[in-house]
């Protein structure tokens, strides 16, 4: 999925001695004496405004994959599904601080393609810029089409190509007027998910101590009967298997942080935002820090009070993992049913209607800011980095909007699977895209310890880095080169082949396609820019 190449760019780089002083920082255009960032008439607007931020960090990539994926999860154990959460969890705080750490000490807007660029190799840079792109154009008509899909709900006479229309006009004009309003937007969606997320725990919590019409208070009975982990089931060409014993409970925990991490993707979108957010300095932390109060209170307490409310062989359950995206197949919604309560669906489902509409209008926020990036780096056609005089980025807007039309190719069956392909080949770009964080974080910290720049200089610290980095990118790593276990089990497939594994092959492509096209090399610790967007503190 790469580009046409464009012009070439030159760069000299040079060696850090000694930090920018404030008054340096102020003439550079780089920031102020009260850490605020500054920004040309023509450039991105830092105009998120810090509450935007912090709601969009809370609830901002809360999406389907913790309401609805969490269902084919469940059916594994509860056991297996709590550790994947709370491992992939660790590993996405990782990534967070990481990015945040760079985002803090070098604000700058040109997301994660331009750390890469900067610290690694503009070819990587090239690769992670594109890959991220083409996740969400691909993923936005996707989020389009189950809106549409939800809707059908209550109004299933209408086509779905009509929802696709109306939805996408409506986001596309919010990504239009200005930053700040996309952020208000996102900060109400966010709101809303965050207090159904909130209102869903509390219920299965009740519903575990007792509090339901049928008054079961189930607490943890489900980890001992039926048990914690369930006989891994696989199914595929009208074959079944069944394995049990050490190595089921293996794919057991395996599956689950596969399907972890897919949930898990998208937290790094308000790391795209930290490029429009004032005084960087301080919003960034508070932003990482709203993202681990997140992990832990929605994703791994959510999957915790699930499995203390749904026993994994309950045929709610396994009736529910074959509806399409829906109220209906929530196993939050299970867990009412199997309690006695009837009623829950039909809201659920409007409620997922603003998970989906406000992942829509992501997307395209987030392709748009990573063309944008691409074309200031001169990775892509320079007329992506125009902005209007609110800061805008227009041209590259439009182009992340055409892709909506890939939507109507879920009007007849055959398109429809084709573009199920390209769903799921694009989710592994989103693992890619943390690889690309933590690699580009770990040459950055190389090239202060070449430059003789301590680490204390920097205005936000984790304890848990640098040392977190590299066991994060480990266990990232280990997920892209196996998440296509299924596709082997319990006979070769492959269609789940292709669509796990070309994704890789993509990213490698890009990066050796530009690096030869382009001569890039790899950068250097000791030449490695440590100066630009850097401000005195």
């Amino acid at each position: 999925m790469g580009v046409f190449p464009f012009s070439k760019r030159e760069t000299d780089e040079k060696k850090v001695d000694s930090p920018p002083s404030a008054q340096e920082d102020v003439v550079a255009g780089y920031g102020s004496g009260d850490g605020s960032v500054d920004e040309p008439a023509d450039d991105l607007h830092r105009g998120m405004k810090p509450r935007q931020l912090n709601m969009m960090a809370i609830a901002g990539a809360i999406g389907t994959g913790l309401i609805v994926g969490t269902r084919d999860s469940l059916k594994l154990g509860p056991a297996p599904l709590l550790i994947g959460y709370l491992i992939m969890g660790i590993v996405v705080y990782i990534v967070m601080v990481a990015l945040g750490e760079m985002g803090a000490w070098l604000p700058h807007k040109k997301s994660f393609s331009g750390y890469a660029s900067r610290f690694v190799d503009p070819a990587m840079g090239y690769a992670t810029g594109w890959n991220y792109f083409f996740k969400y154009v691909i993923v936005l008509p996707n989020n389009l089409t189950v809106s549409g899909v939800l809707i059908s709900y209550w109004l299933p006479d209408i086509n779905v190509s009509v929802w696709i229309v109306v939805f996408g006009v409506a986001i596309i004009l919010v990504n239009l007027i200005h930053v700040s309003f996309f952020g208000e937007a996102e900060f109400w969606m966010s709101l809303v998910k965050a207090l159904v997320i909130l209102m869903l725990i509390l219920m299965c919590f009740i519903i575990a101590l007792g509090g339901s019409p049928s008054g079961f208070r189930s607490g943890f009975y489900y980890w001992q009967n039926p048990g914690a982990f369930a006989p891994f089931t696989a199914s595929a060409n009208g074959q079944t298997v069944e394995i049990h014993g050490d190595k089921g409970r293996f794919l057991d925990v395996w599956a689950c942080l596969v399907q972890a991490t897919f949930a898990y993707l998208g937290t790094e979108l308000v790391g795209v935002a930290f490029g429009e957010t004032p005084n960087p300095r301080k919003n960034v932390p508070r932003a990482v820090t709203q993202t681990l109060l997140r992990i832990i209170f929605f994703y791994i307490g959510g999957v915790l009070v699930l499995g203390m409310a749904v026993p994994w062989n309950s045929p709610t359950l396994a009736a529910a993992t074959k509806l399409k995206t829906s109220g209906l197949a929530s196993p939050f919604v299970v867990a009412a049913k199997e309690a006695g309560i009837d009623k829950l669906a039909g809201a659920v489902n409007g409620l997922l209607l603003v998970f989906t509409v406000s992942a829509a209008n992501s997307d395209i926020y987030l392709a748009s800011r990573t063309a944008w990036a691409l074309a200031k780096d001169r990775q892509a056609p320079q007329i992506l980095q125009r902005t209007n005089k609110r800061g805008v980025p227009i041209p590259a807007v439009a182009l992340s909007s055409l892709f909506i039309v890939l939507g109507f190719m879920n009007a007849t069956t055959g398109a429809a699977k084709v573009f199920g392909y390209f769903v799921s080949l694009v989710t592994v770009f989103g693992a890619l895209n943390w690889v690309a964080v933590l690699v580009s974080y770990i040459f950055m910290i190389r090239a202060m310890k070449a430059q003789g720049i301590p680490r204390e200089t920097m205005p936000y610290r984790n304890p848990l880095l640098p040392w977190g980095a590299y066991i994060a990118l480990f266990i990232t790593i280990l997920i892209i080169i196996f998440n296509g276990y299924s596709a082997f089990i319990p006979v070769f497939q492959i269609d789940k082949f292709m669509t796990s594994y070309i994704g890789i092959v993509v990213y490698l492509f890009n990066i050796f396609f530009w690096k030869f096209y382009k001569g890039t090399k790899r950068v250097r610790p000791e030449e490695a820019d440590l100066v630009s967007d850097r401000r005195s503190f």
